[in-house]
């Protein structure tokens, strides 16, 4: 199964990563991911990411402003 993160600007269309992310093949490796890039990633416009399976199943919308704020 394959993980992917879909990027979104602040009017929630697509955004391009400040940081590429790589293949992951688990959901764990993914969540890994973004918590090492996050910041990066909000730096470069990114300010909410979406979690999804290789079924286009989404698992959760993550605001990475909100993590910034805590």
């Amino acid at each position: 199964m394959a993980w992917t993160w879909r990027f979104e600007a602040a009017d929630g269309d697509e955004a391009s990563p400040s940081v590429v992310p790589e293949e992951f093949t688990t959901q764990g490796d993914a969540e890994s991911w973004i918590g090492e890039y996050w910041k990066d990633l909000l730096e470069g416009g990114t300010e909410q990411v979406k979690l999804s399976d290789d079924k286009g199943v989404q698992l959760y919308t993550m605001s990475l402003r909100e993590a910034a704020e805590l």
